[in-house]
């Protein structure tokens, strides 16, 4: 599956304070913004689309079977 990267701007003085807070607790910023995009494509993308689009992505994971062929 192809990754995308996504930029966000942010003051930094407010980043660093969530970063302060969520290091305290032990939270991972990266995991949690994950999980943040996660539920907004859950909640906007209509369930069909999104069934269509893990079922594509489910055929490309999939090894692909080389059969051998035998030339004499």
């Amino acid at each position: 599956m192809k990754k995308a990267n996504l930029t966000v701007t942010f003051e930094k003085e407010k980043l660093d304070a969530l970063c302060y807070y969520l290091e305290k607790k032990e939270v991972d910023l990266q995991n949690e913004l994950n999980d943040t995009i996660h539920k907004l494509y859950v909640r906007h993308v209509p369930q069909p689309t999104r069934a269509y689009i893990e079922d594509k992505l489910s055929k490309e994971q999939k090894p692909v079977k080389v059969k051998k062929m035998d030339f004499k």
